[in-house]
């Protein structure tokens, strides 16, 4: 049996839809079409398989991959119709312009209503005999995505979102379960109630928590400004066994901000660009690493990993950079090509 590899393959979540799925969806299309993503994982070696997401997709909000609208639309005190005066007050939020209206209107007391992760969750964890990451989206970022009429505070709904959800996840059996917060790095003066409430989420999971937060990836564009110094206090504030971080796209100087990480704090580092088409040669990703070694010190970089998720590129570019994430780091390592079971 081979020796563990010292740093860890995995992607963030999401993946291309396919033509197939997308023009006849059924369940047994949906679970078809997960088998081949994680089937591309596990050919190309990843260590750490993640579903694809596609469950989550909805023809009318292709943007953000159903990264919103699948969690907030089942939920009680939610509604979905939206007022035009409300669309109106909307787009008047700094917060969401990127957004032409809000996925729904919370009026009443947020519950879990026919939201059900720990289903998707099964499905994906029945099709793989490898570790299994299962993802979803936090708590500051549906809050923020929301028209709050009923709490009047963004961080009282958010309290209340992350309950729902450590209910969920304390349901979910996945080795790994990632929260990811991808409005946050915009508005990093938002940390302190945005911790507690991810805290909230990642201290019900049973296995190994992790936290992916990036710059935005709305139709492959980034959509949020800032840098990752500034948030560093909130990283450290986690109760979390590891970061899956966007940093391929980011300022090289940027890496090192992570040197003030919480040491217990395990470092997954962005090395393939999902924001650009041309694919990354081994040798470029390992030198990412050995660079990250540089700067971080060697042993920091527990994972690597695409900065977010492939949704917007095409299949072959995805499927190329999934096999380039693995032969970087195994050329990093010196490790022998080994063709995955």
């Amino acid at each position: 049996m081979a020796t563990p590899a010292r740093i860890q393959t995995t992607v963030v979540g999401s993946y291309p839809l396919p033509d197939w799925l997308a023009a006849l969806p059924s369940e047994q299309a949906l679970a078809d079409a997960t088998r081949v993503v994680i089937h591309t994982q596990e050919q190309a070696g990843i260590d750490l398989v993640c579903d694809g997401e596609l469950y989550r997709f909805d023809v009318n909000h292709p943007e953000t991959n159903g990264m919103i609208e699948y969690f907030v639309r089942p939920l009680d005190g939610v509604r979905t119709g939206i007022h035009f005066s409300e669309i109106v007050d909307y787009r008047k939020r700094a917060a969401t312009r990127f957004r032409s209206r809000p996925p729904g209107a919370v009026v009443g007391p947020v519950g879990a209503g026919t939201l059900d992760l720990p289903a998707a969750c099964a499905r994906a964890k029945a099709m793989t005999r490898r570790p299994l990451k299962f993802t979803l989206t936090g708590p500051h970022m549906l809050a923020k995505m929301l028209l709050d009429k009923h709490y009047g505070d963004v961080s009282k709904l958010a309290m209340a979102i992350a309950d729902v959800l450590a209910e969920q996840v304390s349901h979910c059996d996945a080795e790994v379960i990632q929260v990811d917060e991808a409005n946050l790095p915009g508005a990093p003066s938002e940390w302190r109630w945005a911790a507690e409430a991810i805290n909230r989420v990642l201290k019900a999971v049973k296995t190994v928590p992790a936290v992916h937060l990036c710059f935005g990836n709305y139709g492959g564009q980034t959509i949020q400004k800032g840098t990752w110094n500034s948030l560093v206090d909130y990283l450290n504030a986690l109760h979390v066994d590891h970061i899956v971080m966007e940093n391929a796209h980011r300022p090289a100087e940027e890496l090192a901000a992570f040197r003030d990480l919480r040491p217990e704090i395990g470092m997954g580092l962005g090395v393939v660009d999902i924001k650009r088409t041309d694919v990354e040669s081994a040798d470029a990703i390992a030198r990412a690493i050995e660079r990250a070694d540089t700067v971080l010190g060697r042993g920091r970089v527990r994972y690597i990993h695409p900065d977010c998720g492939f949704w917007m590129l095409k299949r072959p570019i995805a499927d190329a950079k999934i096999r380039a994430l693995v032969l970087g780091r195994d050329l990093y390592e010196g490790r022998p090509k080994i063709v995955a079971a």
